[in-house]
């Protein structure tokens, strides 16, 4: 019987021992394959983050100065904020950006809604009406703004093929008026985007249980109230996610700006990260083009942490 024994623990040993060395691999293997990507996120997004701050407190010019001399850059912007006159190109720059995510994401939230709703109907043709008002999201903001700048350009577009069609009283030069020019980039990206956020709020429709909305239909409820209390209540954490999309996208927005109005007039058009590229690339002034940069990064921040602090609270509940 031993000598019968001693080869059945032998291979059962060795089994072990390869199924302990089969499922180490395993276990190991996504590691590795992930390991250089992960290298590299840390490296070149998160490394250039704290090398940018890092930056941001020094004398920078044209090229990388490493010693450090407070927060001088800050200081500058915060003077440029509130103690120039006339407004700096920094001033102009965050004016404009709270004109453009306020009018952005509000416009984009309300017109996607509004053609969610309208298309959750079931009216005829949705499946070609759905296509057509995703299709702007599938363009790169160049292409945008090439597009409308030649669709608004008084010379080129509306306002002189109304003047051929008759209608010589009809003008509409905002993208060359320095007062305006920001509503037409305003126009350009609710274009582009409202298609998006109508998918999203379409397929948060789609998910509303139909039986709670019978029953609301059967105690006499309005279609107004239908919506009003119970539907977009419901649609909360679809507006949470389309508000933090949106506002992602305004705050980073450069080439909109540039390929639609080349900066505006005098730079009225400017954004943050316009202000930010011209003054690092082209100014020469790398340490304030970093202390906007990571004023627009805190920016950001504290948008989306709060968003996915309240998520990780609610799936640890």
């Amino acid at each position: 019987m031993n000598t019968v024994a001693t080869p059945e623990i032998k291979l059962t040993s060795e089994r072990k021992t390869g199924n302990s060395i089969r499922s180490r691999l395993q276990d190991v293997l996504p590691k590795i394959v992930l390991a250089p990507s992960f290298a590299v996120t840390v490296i070149f997004v998160y490394g250039f983050i704290v090398w940018t701050a890092y930056l941001s407190f020094t004398n920078s010019k044209t090229f990388p100065s490493y010693a450090l001399t407070g927060p001088r850059a800050y200081q500058r912007l915060w003077r440029w904020t509130f103690e120039s006159d006339p407004p700096s190109s920094w001033y102009t720059s965050i004016t404009n950006m709270a004109i453009f995510g306020f009018l952005y994401v509000g416009i984009c939230l309300a017109l996607g809604l509004f053609l969610a709703i309208l298309l959750d109907q079931k009216i005829r043709g949705e499946g070609l009406l759905r296509p057509i008002f995703l299709y702007p999201m599938a363009l790169s903001f160049i292409v945008t703004g090439v597009a409308w700048k030649w669709f608004l350009d008084p010379g080129l577009g509306l306002e002189q093929t109304l003047h051929q069609w008759g209608w010589t009283s009809f003008h509409f030069d905002w993208i060359k008026n320095k007062d305006f020019v920001i509503y037409t980039v305003v126009i350009a990206g609710v274009w582009q985007a409202s298609g998006f956020v109508m998918a999203m709020f379409l397929a948060g429709l789609r998910g509303i249980d139909s039986e709670i909305m019978k029953a609301a239909q059967i105690d006499g409820a309005t279609t107004l109230q239908l919506y009003r209390r119970i539907v977009i209540p419901m649609l909360r954490p679809v507006f949470l996610s389309a508000f933090i999309v949106l506002a992602h996208m305004a705050i980073k927005s450069y080439d909109l700006v540039v390929a639609l109005t080349s900066g505006g007039p005098g730079g009225s058009a400017w954004l943050p990260s316009n202000f930010m590229y011209e003054y690092t690339f082209k100014r020469n002034e790398m340490a304030v083009g970093s202390a906007s940069a990571i004023i627009m990064l805190m920016t950001i921040s504290a948008i989306i942490v709060p968003y996915l602090y309240s998520e990780l609270r609610e799936k640890a509940r």
